[in-house]
């Protein structure tokens, strides 16, 4: 049972499987919730956050102390639904001033029964996160509010992040079509694994008529549409549990079609080319993290949300079931392999986010990458 916390000081406490524990307010919805406590460093674009299939299952600290400026409106939303487990914040916006605002943040989080927690040293915890990594944790308020040992025990009971297979819970159940915007050039098989709405819309003001499939579609489900490219999505969860997409993408890396990855599906490829994934301590998530793409030398600022990477040799060409492969892409904060590429078909992933709502708009160009691949495969 979740109620709102608007015009209200209702206690709360964020507990951590490690026992730090955290007291401030309620923000959002009353009640209690638990997930994988990761930080968000972007100042903004907090409604794309919210709505990204990606943080399914995981609680956001905004490391930006003042959040819910610009309130909520109905244009941003990249999905359906609000997707975070719980929702962290110091010092939530009293009154929304941006024209476009229709409600409040914490009204939509109470609307949607997102428990948020506000008031805390929102610093003092993401520093803990970095020295400690990404961990189980717990939001608690109104009722759900008990002696701290009982709270504990419910956190360190919940499931791990680590193994987790979540991309069908997030992804669309019925195949749908987004239609080019202009002349109609290509088509693009997408198979989503928690995509963002943004996606598609990239592509289709390419000239692309997407077809977005479940992520349980299968390599003939693929091919049905006659796919001039296809696509793997963003999305949630550990990618060392993902066989079925790893599969369909071997059947596309062997037809040699253009392909094009973004996060979970820059792991994907990983994992279809035969090297390994692992969990990163902390993760990268936030719309300033500099990456340089390695064919060009270009330093871009990009927007992650990713907590797994591909562990592939950053200087070196390896051989593949598919042809060369090499790191594209590498972050430029600690090494972390963010893209890959294929020497000898047209093949290519980024770890980060291209289509970025609400930017920053350095990777767009990554989109037009994939129509000159199609183009030349038709060519």
């Amino acid at each position: 049972m979740t109620t709102s916390t608007r015009g209200t000081r209702v206690p709360a406490v964020l507990v951590l499987e490690d026992g730090r524990t955290f007291r401030g307010r309620a923000y959002g919805a009353v009640g209690e919730t638990f997930g994988e406590a990761v930080f968000s460093t972007g100042m903004t674009g907090y409604q794309e956050t919210l709505t990204d299939p990606s943080y399914h299952r995981q609680v956001v600290v905004m490391t930006a102390p003042h959040v819910g400026n610009t309130g909520v409106n109905d244009e941003d939303p990249e999905s359906g639904r609000i997707w975070v487990a719980g929702y962290v914040v110091r010092d939530p916006a009293r009154v929304p001033s941006n024209w476009r605002s229709r409600r409040t943040l914490d009204e939509e989080l109470a609307a949607q029964g997102v428990v948020g927690i506000s008031g805390i040293d929102t610093r003092a915890l993401t520093r803990h996160l970095r020295e400690r990594g990404a961990m189980r944790v717990g939001i608690f308020s109104g009722d759900a509010v008990a002696d701290d040992a009982a709270l504990l025990a419910k956190v360190q009971a919940a499931p791990q992040m680590k193994g987790a297979d979540l991309a069908a819970e997030v992804a669309t159940t019925e195949p749908y079509v987004v239609p080019a915007i202009g002349e109609k050039k290509f088509t693009v098989a997408a198979v989503d694994l928690g995509i963002k709405g943004m996606t598609p819309h990239r592509m289709a003001e390419r000239g692309i008529e997407v077809h977005v499939l479940p992520a349980t579609a299968t390599a003939e489900e693929v091919y049905a549409v006659n796919p001039d490219g296809v696509f793997f999505s963003n999305g949630p969860g550990d990618p060392a549990t993902a066989d079925g997409p790893v599969s369909v993408m071997q059947a596309v890396l062997a037809r040699k079609t253009p392909l094009f990855g973004i996060c979970f599906g820059n792991q994907i490829l990983g994992r279809a080319l035969g090297f390994g994934t692992y969990k990163l301590k902390y993760g990268h998530r936030g719309i300033n993290q500099p990456v340089q793409d390695r064919t060009t030398g270009k330093v871009e600022v990009t927007a992650h949300n990713h907590g797994f990477a591909v562990d592939a040799p950053l200087d070196t060409v390896s051989d593949t079931p598919y042809g060369r492969a090499e790191v594209s892409h590498v972050c430029l904060n600690d090494n972390v392999v963010e893209g890959l590429q294929l020497l000898d078909q047209p093949a290519f992933s980024v770890q980060y986010h291209p289509e970025a709502a609400a930017g920053p708009h350095d990777a767009a160009y990554l989109f037009d990458r994939f129509v000159s691949l199609m183009e030349a495969e038709r060519a």
